[in-house]
């Protein structure tokens, strides 16, 4: 079965930068959209980042300015690029494609960030 593999978490002082990266072991067709899910201790998974198959991105409002996310469809790759990170954005990370005809969802098995003085 397909599995989706993060890599780039770490330990990081606020107003740093980490790019995390995503690839999937082998190929899944039908992908609606990819991108970057967080969930901290004791709150509910979240979207951070979204990138559709025509190219257009999505984001919170809380990382809006600062993330940007990039991806290859094809590829099934995709990045998040962290900028001047807040000690609010420690989190596990997690990477998910959605290939929603089929109801489905991939996801990574999740890397931390902490965003810590």
């Amino acid at each position: 079965q397909v599995q989706l593999v993060e890599s780039g978490g770490g330990l990081v002082q606020p107003g740093g930068s980490l790019r995390l990266s995503c690839a999937a072991s082998g190929t899944i067709f039908s992908i609606n959209a990819m991108g970057w899910y967080r969930q901290a201790p004791g709150k509910q998974r979240e979207l951070v980042a979204e990138i559709t198959t025509d190219g257009s991105t999505s984001y919170a409002n809380s990382v809006k300015g600062r993330f940007t996310v990039s991806g290859d469809n094809a590829k099934v790759t995709v990045d998040l690029q962290m900028n001047n990170l807040k000690p609010e954005d420690t989190a596990v990370y997690y990477c998910n494609v959605a290939q929603r005809a089929y109801g489905k969802n991939y996801w990574g098995k999740g890397t931390l960030v902490t965003v810590s003085p």
